[in-house]
């Protein structure tokens, strides 16, 4: 295996590790993201197993021990499970999520006390400004949050749009078909009421790039691809309760 590292927006880097033993046969992509700053923030941690790999990885981009902020979408081995490791390599490093997972899980998992945050705060990186944005059960997981970067207008969306293969580290091409295909398959999201509103809601932050979790990360017309996976949801909802 190995860890590929591509700038997806302006000091914004995908770290990609691809396994074609997970989901055969066309296997899996694990994604981290890194944003590059005057406080580097690390978006999900990657398994314990790759940390060697993905550490290597940030270290061609910032040294390791210069990590302020370990952050991720929820609480799942793939987000967070190096999660210990970040902070013993990185001294000054903080997890941060927020109230929800803080609480429940993080506040006893971590093993420095993580900074707990607010729906809708900024935390300013010095040259990059992330804002949290609580999506409880969407995908899945009640903790579930997301972070905007705001001057390269960045969702880092987790979970969302994911779907299977190694394609292109960026693309404008669809990743809503492929992603339905991935739903389809692993039956991953907590469909309910909230699921369609609230990626709805980060439609209407209008970015331009989406940071994907599994698969490619996405350049095109953002806020409709959005709105198209909401689609999906709602119609699927609807369907169910018929």
């Amino acid at each position: 295996m190995e860890t590929r590292i591509d700038e997806i927006a302006d000091g914004i880097y995908r770290l990609s590790t691809y396994m074609a033993e997970v989901a055969p046969p066309a296997g899996f992509t694990f994604n981290q993201f890194l944003v590059k700053a005057d406080q580097p923030l690390l978006f999900h941690t990657g398994m314990r197993g790759i940390f060697p790999l993905v550490s290597a990885a940030v270290s061609k981009i910032v040294p390791v021990d210069s990590l302020r902020w370990v952050t991720f979408g929820h609480v799942e081995a793939d987000e967070c499970g190096a999660m210990n490791k970040w902070l013993e390599a990185a001294p000054r490093a903080q997890v941060a999520h927020g109230q929800i997972a803080c609480a429940v899980s993080l506040n006893d998992l971590a093993d420095r006390e993580p900074r707990a945050l607010n729906n809708g705060e900024v935390l300013d990186l010095g040259g990059k400004r992330v804002r949290y944005l609580d999506t409880p059960h969407v995908p899945h997981c009640w903790e579930a949050g997301v972070l905007y970067e705001e001057t390269t207008g960045t969702l880092l969306c987790g979970d969302l749009l994911t779907h299977l293969g190694d394609g292109p580290a960026l693309t404008s091409r669809d990743i809503v078909g492929p992603a339905i295909d991935a739903e389809e398959i692993f039956h991953a999201t907590s469909v309910g009421a909230a699921t369609a509103p609230t990626i709805r809601k980060l439609a209407d932050l209008e970015p331009r790039t989406l940071g994907v979790m599994h698969g490619s990360s996405f350049n095109g017309d953002c806020a409709h691809a959005l709105h198209s996976l909401a689609d999906y949801y709602a119609i699927g909802l609807k369907a169910m309760a018929a």
